[in-house]
């Protein structure tokens, strides 16, 4: 498709939308000031400090009835002081023995129990927040979001991993007490306001949302009332409190942390055993209530999951997601580009090398906040060499900088990103300058985009990429319409890119129908969407149509039935597993089925199936996750993903299979465990974590990781066993009055 002609149809949307302006009157209130703390112990009926403040009791469901009342009365309650925010809720029931509590874990999805959320845009954007939230078990929550929750729409599914503008991996310091009684169940939140990012000064506001979920009824509610297809991290359609007078509450935190080590390889002969003892610190300073400051020394990450495992069954890089704290925490600052497609900077660059290799971090800082509207990033990383594999030392620098236009939902921003070698090597090293923007067209409708240059010693030509993107987001619709190029010479070195050197139109045409007159079938979702990747020879390399219905129930089930319509153009050979694919142009469809039974019961099941072409020859492809929970202590995720390939020069069986098992003894102390086995390469692997938490990711965890080939007589290949403790100190600490 003609550049040109995608980019005008991109015009021509945002032409249509840019009248699609809502003029729906938020709700607000005005925040309460308190001269005394209230008892956190989760009893809000019979403290005083909590019946004097002015309930807010007006939510509206979204689902399963639209525009109605909430079914239970709900009374939350918002005041702060100089030193914390809190807030309080009532969530009456009227059978609180069916409560549905399903998990305890800290930051469980709250989506499938009885559970009370809000958000907090505290620089009043319209597009940045924090989201707490909690369930009748008191268990905690907390998540960073970003230009309002929003990341890749046309992601790779199969890549595993989250992808979008929700950080759940943010973990803050606060506390939470729930109560269970006749009447329902309460919960209280003391957040300490050293903990969040905002401007100081007299008579603020901030954006809010409060939802309730009740499981019963399979029902979700919103104080701040907002269109079919949204959720509460729709910021710009968040409600208001006003009249916070806000101090600076200072905020220092020192956090050393020592580890020991005890590893086993039988890998090698003779087999090599080893015993490690590390130390580190991170220290975390607040320049400002909306600037912060973080250094640290000899990083690590031990107490870390390990990465799901994939296989390739394509000619195209995986994703594998960022899942160490440090680099996550306002993670969202430093994004440009195409998450999971083309990330301008992709932090597991730095400390890990090629096949998940760990390169040694000597340490780093980062400055991260808002000045005015205008968000700010910088990171310096420094890592170790690695000379068995010939890694030199390393510099990893990223400088952002991006100004927000809040009443437009629009900003503008740039990034600079270079990797610099410190070894004895020439000319060693890579940067990518980038400019970003959006521009909001009312509440509704908006256009993004990038463009990127990078610069290599050695590449000289087509070292650009951009993308343009133009959304319509309201009463069900989402329509969108885009068109990405990245040259064959872009080397984004400390970025990720699926593939390299494409041009890719895309659209998506989606309805979602909502029936309150129908039974229990709630809603009905339609659509069609359209990728393509072709090269620069005007050669299609990936096309990819997909037409595909949503039926979705009020009790949660849904079944989604589509059709794929595929081209692969292969230009050079490449192996699946051994099985070569010659060069050849492949044409094919493929039936797509997914069925989700409701994930509210202790039992539940989401599978993905298809049935369809492949490469020339055949594929059926299954994949699924078991769910089962055992009152609110024991959670269960079983996966298996199964591919079945009958390619015209052999056939591959790709199984990989994962079992995720834990048991909480209360929302700070766990034990965690992560089986997986993988047919390809013949590994079972086992990561058994147990977590005794302090506060925010801090705290005690042994960690045990079990590596072992397919011989059922060799015995293990790979032992480790880690015992690591961290401790927060926070030397600038306001008082609150809690009981546990």
């Amino acid at each position: 498709m003609d550049r040109l002609k995608v980019l005008l149809l991109c015009l021509m949307i945002s032409g249509f939308i840019s009248a699609q302006n809502p003029k729906s009157q938020r709700p607000t209130f005005e925040a309460t000031l308190l001269e005394k703390n209230p008892l956190v112990d989760g009893n809000i009926l019979d403290d005083a400090i909590w019946q004097s403040i002015t309930p807010i009791k007006e939510l509206i469901q979204i689902k399963p009835q639209f525009g109605a009342p909430v079914s239970e009365k709900t009374e939350i309650r918002f005041a702060y002081t100089n030193t914390t925010l809190y807030v309080g809720v009532i969530c009456y029931d009227d059978d609180p023995g069916k409560i549905v509590v399903s998990d305890s874990r800290r930051d469980a999805d709250l989506n499938d129990e009885d559970s009370f959320l809000f958000i907090i845009d505290t620089y009043n954007d319209q597009q940045n927040g924090f989201l707490f939230g909690t369930n009748a078990d008191g268990m905690e929550y907390d998540a960073q979001i970003n230009n309002e929750g929003q990341g890749n729409f046309n992601a790779n599914r199969q890549q595993g991993g989250v992808i979008g503008g929700t950080n759940i991996n943010w973990d803050a310091s606060w506390i939470v007490r729930t109560e269970i009684g006749d009447y329902g169940w309460s919960a209280e939140f003391a957040i300490p306001l050293r903990s969040l990012r905002f401007a100081p000064g007299t008579d603020k506001t901030w954006g809010v949302n409060f939802q309730r979920n009740i499981s019963k009824t399979t029902e979700t509610a919103y104080w701040a009332s907002l269109p079919i297809g949204f959720d509460m991290k729709r910021l710009s359609l968040a409600g208001k409190v006003t009249g916070l007078q806000l101090k600076n509450p200072g905020n220092l935190k020192v956090i050393p942390y020592a580890l020991t080590q005890f590893t086993k390889d039988k890998a090698v002969t003779p087999s090599n055993n080893d015993t490690n003892f590390e130390a580190g610190v991170d220290i975390k300073y607040s320049i400002t209530p909306s600037l912060t400051l973080d250094l640290t020394y000899n990083t690590d990450f031990a107490q870390v999951e390990v990465d799901d495992q994939q296989i390739n069954l394509d000619r195209f890089n995986l994703f594998f997601p960022e899942k160490r704290p440090f680099f996550l925490e306002n993670a969202g600052q430093f994004t440009v580009g195409s998450p999971g497609e083309v990330d301008l900077f992709f932090s597991r660059r730095i400390g890990i090398g090629e096949d998940g290799l760990l390169v040694p971090i000597i340490g780093g800082a980062r400055l991260s906040g808002k000045v005015g509207q205008t968000n700010i990033g910088f990171l310096s990383m420094f890592t170790d060499d690695v000379d068995a594999v010939g890694i030199e030392k390393n510099n990893f620098t990223v400088a952002r900088v991006n100004q927000d236009f809040p009443k437009s939902r629009s900003s503008l921003g740039g990034v600079f990103i270079n990797r610099a070698g410190l070894g004895d090597l020439d000319n060693d090293y890579n940067r990518v300058f980038a400019a970003d923007g959006k521009l909001g067209l009312g509440k509704k409708a908006q256009i993004t985009g990038f463009i990127a240059k990078s610069t290599t010693p050695g590449i000289e030509k087509k070292d650009h990429a951009y993308k343009v993107l133009a959304a319509y987001e309201w009463d069900g619709w989402n329509l969108r319409a885009g068109y990405t190029e990245v040259g064959e010479g872009f080397n984004p070195e400390v970025g990720f890119l699926q593939r390299t050197a494409f041009r890719k139109p895309e659209f998506l045409i989606f309805k979602a129908h909502r029936y309150n007159n129908a039974g229990s079938f709630l809603e009905m979702r339609p659509h069609v969407s359209y990728r393509g990747y072709w090269n620069f020879n005007d050669e299609l390399v990936t096309g990819f149509l997909h037409v595909d219905n949503h039926w979705v129930w009020k009790s949660g089930f849904e079944i989604h039935t589509g059709i794929n319509f595929t081209t692969e153009g292969v230009q050079q050979p490449f192996e699946i597993s051994g099985v070569t694919i010659p060069v050849g142009r492949y044409r094919h469809e493929e039936f797509q089925f997914i069925l989700i039974t409701n994930p509210n019961k202790a039992l539940s099941l989401s599978t993905r199936s298809f049935i369809g072409g492949y490469f020339g020859g055949d594929r059926i492809a299954n994949s699924g996750t078991l769910n089962f929970r055992i009152g609110d202590k024991f959670s269960s995720s079983f996966t298996m993903s199964h591919n079945i390939l009958d390619l015209p020069n052999g056939d591959v069986t790709a199984v990989v299979a994962g079992a995720r098992l834990s048991y909480s003894f209360t929302p700070r102390m766990f034990l965690q465990s992560l089986i997986q086995h993988n047919n390809v390469s013949d590994i079972t692997s086992a990561n058994i974590r147990f977590g005794w938490l302090q506060n925010a990711n801090t705290g005690l965890f042994i960690v045990l990781n079990l590596v072992k080939d397919d011989d059922l007589i060799d015995q293990l290949n790979n032992q480790s066993l880690t015992i690591k403790y961290s401790y927060r100190f926070d030397l600038l600490r306001g008082g609150k009055r809690t009981r546990r």
